[in-house]
């Protein structure tokens, strides 16, 4: 993968989330990586695999998911461009806490986390954007919560589209319906009940 491409590619994606990573650092970070494409539905990790990886998305559309205790695939998260993938040794696991596979065929950075770790504790600016990174997690975790806590199955949906209007167009129904916590069949009626334009 040409070097000059990938740092205009993840400066605009720095840029495009607020971080504003300067190229020398993104340089870095590349020099660090390794980059792989996954085929639409192949697995890139797997619970209770080694996390001493890390990903980021280039391009294409991923989602961690669990398998529950009555066998259901319950869809935790998607990630698009610019989000972080297969990331629990990123936050201090010895192994991966949930099922990670492509939505869509889908490039990725991968790296060492205990490399990266060390070029984010080397650089103050750096440090800072981990910061940024952690809070913006710590939020869509409570953001999660408060969902099923005190929405309904169709508020849940409106906020899902509301903040990911993208993904709404680029994930199959059946994984944003267990990312609701409802099943297919449900999402389906909440659709046909909403104004068809709105679909």
């Amino acid at each position: 993968m040409d070097k000059a491409y990938l740092i205009k590619h993840l400066k605009e994606l720095s840029d495009a989330s607020g971080l504003s990573i300067s190229e020398d650092i993104i340089a870095r970070a590349i020099s660090l990586s390794r980059f792989k494409v996954y085929s639409k539905g192949e697995v890139i990790a797997r619970t209770g695999d080694p996390a001493a990886s890390a990903g980021l998305v280039l391009s294409g559309v991923v989602r961690s998911y669990y398998v529950d205790g009555d066998y259901n695939d319950v869809t935790q998260y998607f990630a698009a461009e610019g989000n972080w993938c297969a990331d629990s040794g990123m936050v201090g696991f010895d192994e991966m806490q949930a099922n990670w596979e492509a939505i869509e065929d889908t490039t990725v950075m991968l790296f060492d986390v205990k490399d990266m770790k060390e070029l984010i504790y080397s650089d103050e600016h750096l440090k800072d954007l981990w910061i940024i990174v952690l809070e913006s997690g710590m939020r869509y975790k409570i953001y999660r919560e408060n969902g099923f806590l005190v929405e309904n199955a169709t508020e849940r949906y409106i906020a899902f589209r509301k903040r990911y209007p993208m993904l709404s167009e680029r994930v199959p129904l059946r994984y944003i319906a267990t990312y609701l916590g409802i099943t297919p069949e449900s999402l389906s009626r909440i659709r046909s009940s909403m104004n068809g334009g709105s679909k």
